[in-house]
């Protein structure tokens, strides 16, 4: 067998594996037999199972697997664009934007405003994709648009503490515990406007994976070989800017997935080809965030952490080992 194809089928079974655990395991940890009973049509031993599972659990976890997946991938997207293994999806500042959206709702409006939460991140999101794309068709160099983003986020933030510092400690709270990420907030509503925009996105970047394979080895052979570089830089800047935008509305900023997972993938894979990586790392980033959800729900006791803390957890040392391992090998 292909090791490709036995690799994705390896991470889609472990995929499952821990999307099960992720539904069962919680403050109340409900038998895998139970869950056995359940698709043998049974009924749950215990009435509170089912409304336990498919109203909280379930939405929780299908938010993580396609918010995981689609953070992993646009790191991926990021580093291969601008070629620097420190990129990640929230270099271009969209996150920053959706911050400041949703710092002027809850911070300025008192919530009060005729605006969700998620409506508010996304706008502030698109925003400053809209900036970028604008600024896009005026820079040259991609170094510029990094920089451009680094500069944006400094300013978005240099905004909200401006809030924050005029804010009652109650507006501050709930702001801060946005800020702390969490994929427990979105119902089947949700999923239904969430879900399909993301999968198009995946599908829409797996389909760019010559070009992104092109750019590689840098914009001057993408050219030659016939791939428009600002058409390629336009398209990787909306279809980065609408996943991170709609994760971000419904999840909150999640921290490090989409940095440590790709380098989570080439060291498994070593391989550059996106047509395999970019399925792997979709997996990959899938499976770390039911984990690091399964983690945060701390089994057994009446708690929840921030998911946030734990893909830092996760995320931080790693790619910590990532850089200390490429600066041996060079």
């Amino acid at each position: 067998m292909n090791k490709t194809v036995y690799r994705i089928l390896l991470m889609t079974l472990l995929l499952v594996l821990i999307f099960i655990a992720d539904i069962l395991l919680g403050s109340v940890t409900i038998p895998l037999s139970d869950f056995f009973e359940y698709l043998k049509g049974n009924n749950w031993s215990h009435p509170s199972y089912e409304a336990i599972i498919f109203e909280y659990r379930l939405p929780k976890a299908l938010t993580a697997c396609f918010a995981g997946s689609a953070l992993a991938v646009s790191g991926l997207l990021m580093q291969s664009f601008f070629r620097n293994p420190l990129a990640g999806p929230y270099v271009l500042g969209i996150s920053s934007g959706a911050s400041l959206g949703v710092a002027l709702l809850l911070l300025l409006f008192s919530g009060g405003f005729l605006l969700s939460v998620p409506l508010a991140a996304c706008i502030g999101s698109l925003f400053v994709l809209i900036i970028m794309i604008w600024a896009s068709k005026r820079f040259r160099s991609s170094v510029s648009l990094l920089i451009l983003g680094l500069m944006i986020s400094y300013l978005t933030g240099a905004l909200v503490g401006v809030l924050q510092y005029f804010s009652r400690s109650e507006e501050i709270q709930s702001f801060v515990l946005w800020g702390l990420g969490s994929f427990a907030k979105t119902q089947w509503l949700d999923l239904q406007i969430m879900l399909p925009v993301l999968v198009l996105g995946l599908v829409f970047a797996y389909s760019r994976s010559k070009a992104l394979n092109s750019l590689l080895l840098g914009e001057s052979y993408a050219q030659s070989l016939g791939v428009s570089v600002k058409s390629i830089r336009r398209q990787l800047l909306y279809l980065v800017g609408i996943l991170v935008a709609w994760v971000t509305a419904y999840c909150g900023p999640i921290a490090f997935l989409g940095m440590a997972v790709p380098h989570l993938v080439r060291l498994w894979v070593e391989e550059s080809d996106h047509k395999i990586t970019i399925p792997l790392v979709a997996l990959t980033g899938a499976c770390i965030a039911l984990l690091c959800d399964m983690i945060a729900q701390v089994p057994g006791f009446d708690m929840v952490l921030p998911i946030n803390s734990i893909t830092s957890l996760f995320g931080a040392p790693f790619v910590i080992y990532y850089l200390l391992k490429k600066n041996r090998l060079g």
